[in-house]
């Protein structure tokens, strides 16, 4: 008989923190196996390695929506091959824009980080009052009153 883990034991098990384990139980990546008579959920090995799956798949970059896929390939579904092709691709595109909006950020850093030394004065920050000016210039949301 495999052993059985408490949420606690399977949490430590997996090295995950019980709060993840119910989470991924929450949102049907995981499931009990069985309770205890004290109605305790219970988890077999399969679990374990169940989880361990699921972070490693998320250290690779796919999202839980992923994970739901690829488990869903990893238990038979066939063809899945192009389906995790396809994953991947969508998750590339997306570092990939990441990475763009990064560069974006770091450029307009730099630039601050110049333009505020090119103009620092005692008690006065030109990249402060650029960013008070922007704030001020947004618009402001609205408050609805309810009716």
């Amino acid at each position: 008989m495999s052993k059985l883990y408490t949420i606690g034991q399977l949490a430590q098990a997996s090295d995950v923190p019980t709060s993840t384990v119910r989470y991924y139980e929450r949102v049907g990546l995981l499931r009990p196996g069985t309770r205890s008579e004290g109605n305790y959920r219970l988890y077999g090995e399969e679990a374990v390695e169940r989880l361990r799956f699921i972070r490693a798949a998320q250290a690779t970059g796919f999202t839980l929506e992923d994970v739901t896929v690829l488990l869903n390939c990893r238990e038979g579904e066939p063809a899945c091959c192009k389906d995790v092709q396809n994953l991947i691709e969508q998750r590339l595109s997306d570092v990939k824009k990441r990475m763009d909006d990064l560069r974006h950020v770091q450029s307009v850093l730099k630039s601050s980080l110049e333009r505020c030394r090119r103009t620092e004065q005692q008690g006065h920050c030109e990249v402060i009052d650029r960013l008070s000016a922007t704030a001020s210039a947004s618009p402001k949301p609205t408050r609805h009153s309810g009716s």
